[in-house]
């Protein structure tokens, strides 16, 4: 359970689980979002407190808490199989998108066990005359998710390809 770039990975998932539950306590408790409402950031950007009681665009939603304890189940799940893929990264890209997967997996469980369900804050949209868009409502761990994702997603279409391409010229 313990590989060269498994130290790095976890030093990632606690950083930014850390940062995830920093930042939702500190909207919660000191800016008071929830008694609040929409607080506009920028012309594109709001704060609102939701709350999350499913997966990943509210999808599975559980009112119950056997439902959420099998939601919780499966984030241990989820967290135990990407720590063995830690354990086997070889590349710090690696590390670092399982890390940030963790990370997020974690900070999203640790508001599962807290409330019961998980705080999601940010909601990015557009409005013109003629159009408007609103974004899902997401949080720092949804984002530290993605971001993984992405990085093991470009290390796998680019990643070993770009480090072996053929030199073009003499």
């Amino acid at each position: 359970m313990w590989g060269p770039q498994t130290r790095f990975g976890l030093v990632v998932a606690l950083v930014s689980a850390a940062a995830d539950q920093a930042t939702k306590l500190w909207l919660i408790d000191v800016v008071d979002l929830g008694s609040r409402g929409i607080v506009s950031v920028t012309p594109f950007l709001d704060l609102v407190l939701t709350w999350n009681r499913g997966i990943s665009y509210g999808l599975f939603q559980q009112q119950g808490p056997l439902g959420q304890w099998g939601l919780l189940g499966i984030k241990v799940i989820a967290v135990a199989l990407l720590w063995i893929w830690l354990s086997r990264a070889t590349t710090r890209l690696t590390a670092l998108a399982l890390g940030l997967i963790i990370g997020g997996a974690l900070g999203n469980a640790i508001d599962r066990l807290a409330y019961g369900a998980v705080a999601d804050f940010v909601l990015f949209h557009v409005t013109t005359t003629t159009f408007s868009f609103k974004w899902y409502v997401f949080n720092l761990a949804d984002t530290a998710i993605v971001a993984g994702v992405i990085g093991l997603l470009y290390e796998s279409l680019a990643g070993d390809r770009a480090a072996k391409a053929p030199r073009s010229g003499p």
